[in-house]
């Protein structure tokens, strides 16, 4: 079937919406339908749906060879649902035991899809903001204000949710409680709950396979821009501690999420985090762009509470063999005001973190974290950062972090290692550290002590090296790169990120590429991933064996 639904029609039309000419006038009327294969839900483009929200029926489910379809029809501007408030629901975690967070409360949310499968939205243009609707009455900070959603997927009794699809959506305008990290709270938010029944949390798991998150914008949402997906089954997967830190691949199989991409989309302004993966197995993130996150991450904002006081650019909790790749984060905030994260990168709990191809600029906390001990067998290879603050690399207690292969540029104020998250091991080799100040500055190499082992790498404009028996010391005026320092400072106006895969087209990196008969050439040495992951290619699509030269771009 196809429903119709326009703004134009009054809410309290008896039509039947299954036509052009006589549509529904009210979203409320889709939620009372259990949707089945095949079936669309089609809003009028140029509708406004004020104070409204759009909650599809528990249990509908379309199949895998006709999925439910949420788009618009006619002709005009994307139809908008500008929630306000409305859409009120209690979401339930079904255990107090969620990590330390708040696991109930009333969430208001714009589209909301609990316990369907086989879905795809696309091309809606989604609102719920405060400055128009405010029903809880409270501050915007206030540590009780409602937590609000753009759109939020829940599992919860339904086993698990297959094949969500969300694309060509322009969310806007979530301003959601400051502080809640793990309710749906944001931009785009995927959550697994326990079922209600607890006879049936091994019966009937819920989880997600096939989320496909493509295409979309959001722009000042809060306080996550995108997250899939926090879960209850935590407890399961989870030690009390964590133990090592390593994931047991059926573990994760069976309570996490698989089969996750999240591609081409743009994130400005998050209150908090851009983008983050929780609990999947072999999530795929690439091709992202994040300005500006951690907005409300600060002394100002946050003020009700310290706990989960931090925010980072792109990055991953508890999941195994996460893929970050060809991504931007430009401008991550509050590095110096109250945000103890603030990095482009976060290699977080979990096990084998791969972060490859990506391109950072401007970043108030720095490049790169490995978060604590149980972030384990992650590798940093072959990224460029420019001008990223307070350190390239962050190993707050780290056991094993490699990097190898990646262009740093250090600005005023910069440092390699950051000096207040400390005591961490990496290995750190064949990597261009390339001091952009007027004057030469020591580097910090081994801030608090830190065990980092340094190999073969360049460094320029220092007036220091680290224990680096093959290191190549550079003095400033000597040509290292083509034009370093000359990458974007800000994203394309398109929301894409500069394409850099193909070496037979010209980037904006070329000033990146090492200069030929220059100290960068003819002085790599071989690498082994530490963690298994043979390297194949360079920042620009290169073959990685066919140049012999540190940093990310291995041929002149």
């Amino acid at each position: 079937m196809l429903y119709y639904v326009s703004s134009d029609v009054d809410p309290d039309a008896t039509n039947d919406g299954l036509s052009e000419d006589a549509p529904f006038g009210s979203l409320e009327r889709i939620g009372d339908i259990e949707l089945g294969p095949g079936d669309q839900v089609l809003l009028k483009r140029g509708s406004i749906f004020n104070d409204q929200a759009l909650h599809i029926k528990e249990g509908s489910s379309g199949s895998e060879d006709a999925p439910i379809r949420i788009a618009a029809y006619g002709e005009g501007a994307a139809p908008v649902i500008n929630a306000n408030g409305r859409g009120q629901w209690l979401e339930d975690y079904n255990t107090t035991e969620i990590g330390g967070h708040r696991y109930r409360a009333v969430i208001s949310t714009a589209l909301l899809l609990k316990d369907v499968r086989y879905v795809e939205v696309e091309g809606l243009e989604i609102t719920n903001s405060r400055e128009l609707g405010n029903p809880d009455g409270l501050a915007y900070n206030d540590r009780d204000a409602m937590n609000r959603t753009g759109v939020a997927v829940i599992a919860e009794n339904a086993g698990t949710l297959r094949h969500i699809v969300l694309t060509g959506l322009n969310i806007h305008d979530v301003t959601g409680n400051v502080y809640d990290k793990h309710l749906a709270n944001g931009g785009v938010y995927f959550i697994a709950h326990y079922p209600k029944d607890p006879s049936r949390r091994e019966t009937s798991i819920a989880r997600f396979d096939d989320v496909r998150i493509v295409g979309n914008r959001l722009d000042t949402v809060g306080r996550w821009g995108i997250a899939v997906g926090y879960t209850a089954y935590l407890n399961e997967l989870d030690a009390d501690d964590y133990g090592d830190g390593t994931i047991d691949d059926a573990a994760i199989a069976r309570y996490g999420h698989t089969n996750v991409l999240v591609e081409n989309n743009y994130v400005k302004d998050a209150g908090g985090d851009a983008i983050t993966v929780m609990y999947c197995d072999r999530p795929l993130v690439q091709y992202n762009v994040a300005q500006g996150a951690a907005r409300q991450v600060n002394d100002a904002d946050y003020t009700a509470t310290d706990f989960g006081k931090v925010a980072a650019g792109i990055w991953p909790w508890r999941c195994k063999n996460a893929l970050f790749q060809y991504n931007e984060v430009f401008h991550m905030r509050n590095g110096a005001h109250g945000n103890d994260d603030g990095q482009a990168w976060d290699a977080d709990y979990g096990d084998g973190t791969l972060y490859q191809y990506n391109y950072s600029h401007g970043n108030t906390g720095g490049t790169v974290m490995f978060c604590m001990g149980k972030s384990v067998n992650n590798t940093f290879r072959y990224n460029i950062a420019q001008g990223d603050l307070k350190g390239a690399i962050d190993i707050p207690d780290n056991p094993d972090a490699h990097v190898y292969q990646n262009t740093f540029v250090i600005p005023e104020g910069g440092t390699v290692v950051r000096d207040n998250h400390v005591g961490g091991h990496a290995v750190v080799e064949n990597n261009i550290f390339y001091n952009a100040q007027d004057h030469a500055v020591e580097g910090n190499w081994t801030q608090g002590g830190s065990p980092v082992t340094y190999s073969n790498n360049l460094y320029y404009h220092f007036a220091d090296m680290p224990d680096d028996p093959d290191g190549i010391a550079v003095p400033q005026g000597v040509a290292v790169l083509r034009d370093p320092g000359s990458a974007p400072t800000s994203p394309d106006p398109s929301g894409l990120v500069r394409p850099h895969g193909d070496p037979e087209t010209r980037t904006v990196f070329e000033g990146y590429r090492p200069v030929a008969q220059g100290p960068a050439m003819g002085v790599a040495k071989r690498i082994v991933d530490h963690n298994g992951f043979a390297p194949d290619k360079d920042f620009l699509g290169n073959e990685a064996a066919g140049g012999n030269a540190v940093g990310a771009i291995v041929v002149p």
